[in-house]
């Protein structure tokens, strides 16, 4: 399944430039597991959690290192691709509600 970043209406990748800034080591991971994505496999916890309850069809990628917790949350749209559409790093238990809109809002313009 091909992997599609988000790009805001002023042609930025909000998830690349985030993914750039992490360490070399969880770049790599996010490239590995990308990888897997687009050969179709399905992961599963610990490298990724479905966020149905959220909205059907997310999931985020969970990255950690002694820096800090890193989530990047996806949305596969059935047959087509598989959106990566915004990424943070997480510093609460909980996503905030700012983060689910943002999330929503770009699910939106992606369907």
């Amino acid at each position: 399944m091909e992997i599609r970043f988000y790009q805001t209406t002023s042609g930025r990748n909000p998830v690349l430039e985030f993914v750039r800034l992490l360490s070399a080591d969880l770049r790599k991971e996010f490239s590995q597991a990308t990888s897997l994505l687009e050969k179709g496999e399905q992961l599963a916890m610990p490298l990724s959690r479905n966020l149905a309850n959220i909205h059907p069809g997310l999931h985020e990628l969970r990255f950690r290192d002694k820096s800090g917790i890193y989530r990047v949350f996806n949305y596969v749209k059935l047959r087509q691709a598989i959106y990566m559409l915004h990424a943070l790093q997480k510093k609460t238990r909980e996503i905030s509600l700012k983060e689910i809109a943002i999330i929503r809002k770009r699910i939106r313009e992606v369907k």
